[in-house]
């Protein structure tokens, strides 16, 4: 399933909390576990572009394997890649694909293994989401397995075309056949959260706008 891009711009400013509330109501656990922002600041949402990789000790595989150039061309301006490596401590992506991926117009990189040029990243302000930060490289340790795959990422289901969201707090999927829904009900989450703010700045007590807007 294809998701509309009027049903994808619905979700540029949700936070992923309040995303993963809506999640919740349509019964899938979407929140990535373990995955983390690398650049502060930095958030990106947009449809999936799934890869898979095997990881072994240095020399198990060619650099003809990794293949990093592969990735970003799989990708069309605002998508997100999203990498299961298993949770290997082994970079898989660094500085100067970081700014291939920008100039294409990529909108971000959720890596479930490792980093590297983090400084880099910083540089180019292409929101990168990973479970380690290291300096070795996957070259001749990493071999893409598989593109636009379904995969496991943080202990989360990804398929092509679901939509990611990431932001400081973390990284959230929402099925393609979810979406409309869960963004209907995240704006509507969102909405009642800028109503309590105001009611509290009035003299609300916060147990009584949880009451109100029955988040308790």
């Amino acid at each position: 399933m294809t998701i509309s891009d009027e049903v994808l711009a619905r979700f540029a400013d949700l936070a992923t909390p309040t995303i993963a509330n809506a999640l919740d109501d349509v019964g899938f656990d979407g929140v990535m576990s373990g995955i983390g922002q690398v650049v502060p600041g930095t958030r990106c949402y947009g449809r999936a572009v799934t890869v898979t990789q095997a990881t072994g000790p240095r020399g198990s595989f060619t650099s003809e394997d990794f293949k990093v150039g592969h990735m970003i061309d799989a990708a069309g301006p605002g998508d997100v890649i999203v990498v299961d490596n298993g949770g290997r401590a082994v970079s898989t992506w660094g500085g100067l694909a970081t700014y291939a991926a920008k100039l294409k117009g990529i909108a971000g990189l959720v890596v479930d293994g490792g980093v590297r040029d983090r400084e880099e990243m910083e540089q180019h302000r292409l929101p990168v989401f990973t479970r380690h930060m290291t300096p070795l490289t996957g070259r001749t340790r990493i071999r893409i397995t598989g593109i636009n795959k379904v995969i496991q990422c943080g202990g989360v289901r990804v398929r092509p075309g679901d939509v990611i969201v990431a932001d400081g707090s973390g990284v959230v999927c929402v099925p393609a056949e979810h979406a409309e829904k869960v963004a209907e009900l995240a704006h509507r989450y969102a909405s009642d959260d800028r109503q309590a703010e105001i009611e509290l700045a009035k003299g609300l007590s916060f147990r009584e706008a949880m009451a109100k807007f029955k988040r308790i």
